[in-house]
């Protein structure tokens, strides 16, 4: 018998998850969110795994609105890097294996090659910085996976992929960034993933450990070129055009590369790892449907 405890189930990746459980009808899942578990709260999290045998636990949990997290440091810096600190060490106390979900924002963005898990990290915003002091409690408590992710996109939620499709039927031209790079992943294929590790581990009794991963849909591409993909892929008949990132200020810096290098948790694991555009065809597929 496998249990797992989720946070963060109702957001994109927590929700994925939700569904890939359904492969594992002879797991215990636990599915949290704030209203089941406040993982900001010490004390709750630890009755929470005295009163429920855990030997997974995945956080999905994350204070992610990159902009609003300027002016709202002290809460993503709780919920980003104190509550991880929270959970590293109650792992730590009941032997529990815990993966976390990180980002590429904890580097710098000015990479010409795809980043590996080993490469210097560098936040450029402020959202970035708190998801690195989270990084920071796992490595300094010893044990617990980090898996970085980037232009994370799913059928849950509000994403890239959902606002195109809905602006692409409301206009008849778009004009999306064509200077910043990175690789588009679907959160299905990193739920089905993490659920993967998750049984392999299990089945070679891994103990806890600490370890960093990447993880992204193979391939490359610009805003520009995912924008044009998805309207292609919803026979929209609404024009993309590309424009330099000079023309959208933001209020926290983009990343001009985000590539993702995931060789490595491919290789670890024996993941197949699809093509973006694969990906992308099918979540495209079903929000038509």
């Amino acid at each position: 018998m496998i249990s797992v405890l989720v946070t963060g189930s109702k957001g994109q990746l927590g929700n994925e998850i939700q569904r890939a459980a359904e492969r594992h009808p002879d797991w215990t899942f636990h599915f949290t969110d704030i209203e089941e578990l406040d993982i900001t709260d010490p004390d709750a999290v630890e009755t929470f795994l005295k009163q429920n045998a855990v030997q997974f636990l995945v956080n999905c949990a994350a204070y992610t609105a990159v902009d609003k997290a300027e002016d709202d440091a002290e809460f993503a810096m709780l919920l980003n890097a104190g509550a991880v600190d929270i959970l590293a060490l109650a792992a730590l106390r009941h032997n529990i294996q815990l993966i976390h979900i990180s980002t590429d924002y904890v580097f710098n963005g000015e990479n010409n090659r795809a980043y590996k898990a080993n490469d210097p990290l560098d936040p450029r915003t402020v959202y970035g910085r708190t998801k690195q002091e989270g990084e920071k409690a796992i490595h300094n408590s010893g044990k617990g996976i980090i898996i970085r992710t980037s232009w994370l996109y799913s059928v849950f939620g509000g994403n890239f992929v959902k606002t195109i499709l809905r602006l692409s039927k409301e206009k008849d031209k778009l004009t999306v960034v064509f200077d910043q790079t990175g690789s588009p992943t679907n959160a299905k294929d990193l739920a089905v993933a993490i659920l993967e590790m998750i049984s392999q581990d299990h089945g070679q009794n891994r103990v806890p450990r600490y370890e960093v991963y990447h993880y992204a849909n193979s391939g490359i591409c610009s805003w520009f070129e995912f924008a044009r993909e998805i309207t292609v892929l919803s026979e929209s008949d609404c024009t993309v055009e590309p424009v330099g990132s000079e023309n959208y200020l933001t209020i926290a810096v983009r990343p001009r590369y985000s590539v993702m290098d995931s060789e490595k948790i491919r290789k670890d694991y024996q993941l197949k790892i699809p093509h973006w555009k694969e990906s992308l065809k099918n979540c495209v597929s079903e929000l038509i449907k």
